[in-house]
């Protein structure tokens, strides 16, 4: 066996050392020899003990023979009864159980024997033998049960031994009542593979005391001290009661002296049953995470209530964060559209079973097929229409730009037609801030459909309020970076980067989401609403803050490769175009941008012939008149940049 071969290897190997979790189990011939062992000692304390009775007078007729014939009965049930066959540091009742029918009945075939030889012959095998065997049957049981007892405890003890020694060693950030009550919920759970070591503060003048017994750390003694010093593995914080500055203030020290970075629920949220659960390391979304949009409550709910929403793309990260919002708000009807089956499934089985008080309708559908999705519109008198389905991978789009003008623009077009047709109070759609001074085809398309949309507004006849949220990346979605680099990491590596320059914006899915809803009450026709993103987030320093939160070192445990610019993919991206001018709203986080109309007849011009290129498959004319279409529009990295 291969648990064989490795202690052969330890033992022969040049080290000299076996680990003892390394001895899986004894072989069952090594446990029955010791238990015939055990049995033939027991016997030579009965014969002792009786002989010192009997004034040292012999106890068998002939001691080899007896010796041999009272083990080969112990041999026989110990067989029958298979007392060897168990693992014993595991052992049970049952298998106490078995020795204790084995050693009875052994004792009580050796009493059978021996009087039927005495009545037979007249002469007696065992001196005294009642005395001797119910000594032996005692003595027997008892060694043999202490042996599976104490091999048992022995295993119970250096389990708990090695437990302790595994268990990461950590500090508590602050000393305030909540890390106080988090320290101490650690320190009575012995279960958990934390062991708490002290407290960690700023103060300077918290040095000399302890609390729980345990020293205060300052933050001068982590600066001035290796990892190696200070004998620590981690850190525990609670996130909620910091900001983000002192958050990173503290995480950037943490991820310079290699300390791994655990964080806690605060106490409120905390429940004994799921403790262990709670304590999670630190992710690079809890760095990321800023302050969410507050959101007009009331409002929203006024928009929604009652109402029957149509969400497209309604099994994606974004359209299914949008169908978890809007069921809060209890309308008449959620109506989810997608083409992904299995996604589509999956959202279905969640919000049946979280709002059994909501009807629900999920619907199978391409949205470049007018003829499925019209008899929706037809059948439901959409209050609100959110359109989150797109194609927006850029390198598969560059490779299928025919497939991007059929959903991104064409889809667009017939939903937001249908819109205006059966008069929909409000249609929002989700952009990208790809579509701004577009680089490859899948920001160019999105381009296209916010121009549609936007020239709808002002068509003849139209009272549907189109509106455009425009926004960066948003952490955690299907196919974004994160996700991909977490599963690189998880591999061992490399982490691949496509230039070591590139930087991205990022925010949460409900934070995007909260954007959609928000805009979809404020906006009054026509807008393109941006967000304000924040500060732009160097990839490579993401990636190697990844990296160090999983407890590695970059470019030693996980290496990092750059891989070059993707077909048009940019190094940076951005909300508003150059000529583009904001306005401001009354929420500070959230401006319109100001952005070049088309006309709905050149527009809807435009759409047509793009249209039918793509329905032939013409690559380079779809490219082409997207390029006319958007003319900011410049491939970069890509075959398609000869039509510039």
């Amino acid at each position: 066996m291969n648990y064989r071969k490795k202690l052969k290897d330890k033992i022969y190997g040049g080290d000299n050392i076996v680990n003892l979790s390394d001895v899986r189990y004894l072989p069952r011939w090594i446990i029955l020899i010791i238990d015939i062992l055990l049995v033939f000692l027991a016997s030579l304390v009965s014969c002792y003990i009786i002989g010192k009775l009997n004034g040292n007078k012999a106890v068998f007729y002939n001691e080899l023979y007896m010796f041999a014939f009272i083990v080969g009965v112990n041999v026989f049930f110990m067989y029958v009864f298979r007392t060897y066959a168990g693992i014993i540091r595991h052992s049970t009742f049952i298998d106490l159980f078995k020795l204790l029918l084995a050693t009875f009945c052994s004792t009580l075939t050796i009493g059978i024997i021996t009087s039927v030889y005495f009545l037979w012959k007249g002469f007696e095998l065992i001196k005294s033998d009642v005395p001797f065997l119910t000594i032996f049957f005692v003595t027997s049981f008892m060694v043999l049960s202490m042996f599976r007892l104490f091999v048992k405890e022995f295993f119970h003890i250096l389990r708990e031994f090695r437990r302790s020694t595994l268990k990461k060693r950590i500090l508590v950030l602050g000393i305030g009542e909540s890390s106080i009550a988090i320290a101490r919920a650690v320190l009575d759970n012995h279960n958990l593979p934390y062991q708490i070591v002290g407290f960690l503060t700023q103060r300077a003048d918290s040095h000399r005391a302890n609390l729980l017994g345990k020293p205060i750390y300052t933050r001068a003694k982590i600066e001035h001290n290796s990892k190696e010093d200070l004998a620590l593995d981690g850190v525990l914080i609670l996130k909620e009661m910091m900001t983000k500055e002192e958050m990173n203030f503290w995480v950037n020290l943490f991820l310079e002296k290699d300390l791994q970075v655990f964080k806690a629920p605060t106490v409120q949220k905390l429940r004994d049953n799921d403790f262990g659960v709670s304590i999670k390391s630190l992710q690079i979304e809890d760095l990321l995470n800023r302050k969410p949009i507050v959101i007009e409550n009331e409002e929203v709910k006024r928009r929604h209530h009652g109402k029957i929403v149509l969400i497209t793309g309604g099994a994606g990260s974004i359209g299914s964060e949008i169908v978890r919002q809007v069921a809060q708000f209890n309308p008449e009807m959620i109506v989810i559209l997608d083409q992904a089956e299995t996604p589509l499934h999956e959202i279905e089985l969640e919000m049946r079973s979280k709002y059994p008080q909501i009807k629900f309708k999920f619907v199978l559908a391409d949205i470049s097929n007018r003829y499925r999705i019209e008899p929706l519109f037809q059948k439901y008198q959409f209050s609100m229409v959110y359109h989150a389905a797109a194609y927006k991978h850029v390198p598969m789009i560059e490779e299928n730009p025919h497939e991007a003008i059929l959903v991104n623009i064409l889809g667009s077009k017939n939903l937001s037609t249908l819109a205006s047709k059966y008069k929909v109070n409000r249609f929002v759609m989700i952009s990208t801030d790809k579509a701004v001074k577009p680089t490859n085809v899948m920001g160019a398309s999105k381009r296209a459909a916010e121009l549609f949309v936007q020239a709808l507004q002002d068509s003849e006849g139209n009272v549907t309020k189109f509106i455009t949220t425009r926004f960066g990346n948003v952490l955690g979605s299907n196919g974004s970076v994160i996700p991909h680099f977490k599963r690189q990491i998880e591999n061992g590596g490399p982490v691949t980067i496509t230039h070591p320059d590139i930087v991205r914006y990022f925010m949460t899915i409900p934070e995007a989401c909260e954007l959609v809803l928000h805009a979809g009450t404020m906006g009054n026709g026509g807008e393109i609403f941006v967000f304000d993103m924040g500060e732009a987030v160097k990839i490579l320093d993401l990636a190697k803050r990844m990296i160090k939160l999983s407890g590695l070192e970059p470019d030693v445990d996980i290496k990092i490769i750059y891989t070059g610019l993707r077909p048009g993919e940019k190094l940076y991206e951005e909300l508003l175009s150059d000529d583009a001018t904001t306005l401001p709203t009354h929420n500070e986080k959230i401006m319109i941008s100001k952005d070049r109309h088309m006309e709905f007849e050149e527009i809807e011009q435009f759409t047509q012939l793009i249209i039918k290129s793509a329905l032939r498959g013409e690559k380079v004319e779809v490219v082409q008149l997207l390029k006319e279409i958007v003319p900011e529009f410049k491939s970069n990295n890509s075959v398609y940049a000869v039509l510039d």
